[in-house]
């Protein structure tokens, strides 16, 4: 598979509709440690926000559920979505982030990565993975 001079991918940015925006926040920044880099604040309510942490970035917005630019999802959000996150140490991570209240599995190991996985409020399925020597682990 090739692709044309000029149009080699360069980010990818998952965009989360979330139906809470303050406690989006509150998970992602105090919970996991994104940090808010822009954001878009419409009639002195925060609507869209860019988050970062290491190499990974994230949009969320909370669309208006009536009017202009509405968006009301037919199914339940985060549903069949899922991001995996490549850290560092995905055993200290949890450590860190359980540590601020946020609720994960225990780290295991499969394909060569420990792994941990938690949920947003939203349904979004999240993992944290990092490379590993151990064997996997049994269940």
């Amino acid at each position: 598979m090739e692709t044309e001079p000029g149009t080699k991918v360069q980010q990818v940015v998952p965009f989360l509709a979330v139906s809470n925006m303050a406690r989006s926040i509150r998970f992602y920044g105090d919970g996991l440690g994104f940090k808010m880099v822009n954001k878009w604040v419409d009639e002195g309510k925060l609507r869209w926000c860019w988050i970062e942490q290491g190499g990974a970035a994230l949009m969320m917005q909370e669309f208006r559920t009536e009017g202009h630019d509405s968006y009301v999802p037919t199914g339940k959000r985060g549903e069949g979505v899922s991001l995996v996150f490549i850290c560092e140490d995905a055993v200290a991570y949890h450590r860190e982030i359980t540590a601020r209240g946020i609720q994960a599995t225990e780290p295991r190991v499969g394909n060569g990565m420990h792994c941990i996985h938690l949920t947003d409020p939203d349904g979004y399925r999240l993992s944290f993975e990092s490379p590993t020597d151990e064997p996997p682990t049994e269940e």
